[in-house]
């Protein structure tokens, strides 16, 4: 019964660190399905390894230690993953085409419950909110893996550099290299915002007049909510559009099918988005066809970010397979 007990106690204290470590190893790798992975074989090498962590270091610095080293292994093939306006220029919706590139090419969104840890400090959360955004993210895949770890470990998780060294096993001074370095390469690949605040009223308005614009597939209302510069995203293909006269162009033309979709909003990445339901062409009610992660900067909606992939999104968010028809 002692050994049982004990058992159980290891695995709620491991339990206890896997959102945040899903978070660092998300942000390391970019995709909701490797940081799972990830995760789960750090989880497995710190309980195979307990009886050699001598409480050194605290359990939380020993696991992200594994993690760290499992992450730099699965980076060390040098594959980043990235945004479709990471790889090319807008397309000019006359010359859209829907070319689909494999999973493995594609930035992956992931809901906030998955990585985001509940803390009490508002700037705490706002910073962690900020560092889980695509473009962050994204950001972030520029950077070599060491400086990755650098950099995450030191400003979105407040290491201290003799901590980060410990952990990879260098000098403060290193550390304070890669970190440099890594914020040099940063503010060349992503403007960054301010840390992002929970949703305020005009805000919230601004996605409830764009539920009943979409939903409505209403094209001068929805204009109206779109920056004029807002993009449009739909991996996994690489086409993205740039302009609010191309993205309503596209969804009357190519997107046409969408009319008449529903909406439930959720949350990825560290702000608003929505599962898009399709109407069921084989009965009633509506099936699944997107996650959209919806970027909002001065009072617009400046990003439409819509993965395609249902199968693989729809599970990981935990949502239903089928929407009913009186869901309208």
């Amino acid at each position: 019964m002692g050994d049982l007990t004990a058992a159980t106690d290891i695995d709620s204290r491991l339990e206890g660190h896997r959102v945040e470590l899903t978070g660092y190893c998300y942000r390391m790798l970019g995709s909701a399905f490797e940081a799972e992975d990830a995760v789960q074989d750090t989880l497995v090498r710190a309980w195979r390894n307990f009886e050699k962590f001598e409480g050194r270091s605290s359990l939380r610095s020993w696991l992200y230690r594994i993690a760290t080293n499992v992450c730099l292994d699965m980076l060390n093939a040098g594959k980043k993953r990235a945004r479709p306006v990471d790889l090319t220029g807008p397309t000019p919706l006359a010359q859209a085409a829907l070319n689909p590139l494999p999973e493995n090419t594609w930035l992956e969104p992931m809901p906030d419950g998955r990585i985001l840890p509940s803390v009490a400090d508002p700037a705490e959360a706002a910073v962690a909110r900020e560092s889980v955004r695509l473009a962050f993210v994204a950001a972030l895949q520029h950077l070599p893996p060491k400086q990755r770890a650098v950099l995450i470990l030191r400003e979105v998780l407040a290491w201290r550099a003799s901590e980060v060294a410990e952990l990879l096993d260098t000098s403060v001074a290193s550390v304070n290299s890669a970190l440099q370095r890594a914020r040099a390469t940063l503010a060349e690949n992503e403007k960054l915002t301010d840390t992002a605040d929970p949703l305020d009223e005009e805000q919230r308005k601004l996605l409830e007049r764009y539920v009943a614009a979409f939903e409505g597939y209403d094209m001068a209302a929805l204009t109206a909510l779109l920056h004029e510069d807002a993009v449009m995203t739909m991996p996994p293909f690489d086409l993205w559009l740039q302009g609010h006269h191309d993205i309503t162009g596209f969804m009357v033309s190519i997107g046409a099918g969408c009319e008449g979709s529903r909406l439930v909003a959720t949350t990825a990445n560290g702000t608003p988005a929505f599962a898009h339901y399709k109407p069921n062409p084989d009965g009633p009610g509506f099936v699944p066809w997107a996650v959209q992660v919806i970027d909002i900067s001065d009072g617009a909606i400046t990003g439409l970010h819509c993965f395609l992939d249902a199968p693989r999104w729809f599970p990981l968010f935990g949502l239903p397979d089928h929407l009913e028809a009186d869901r309208a």
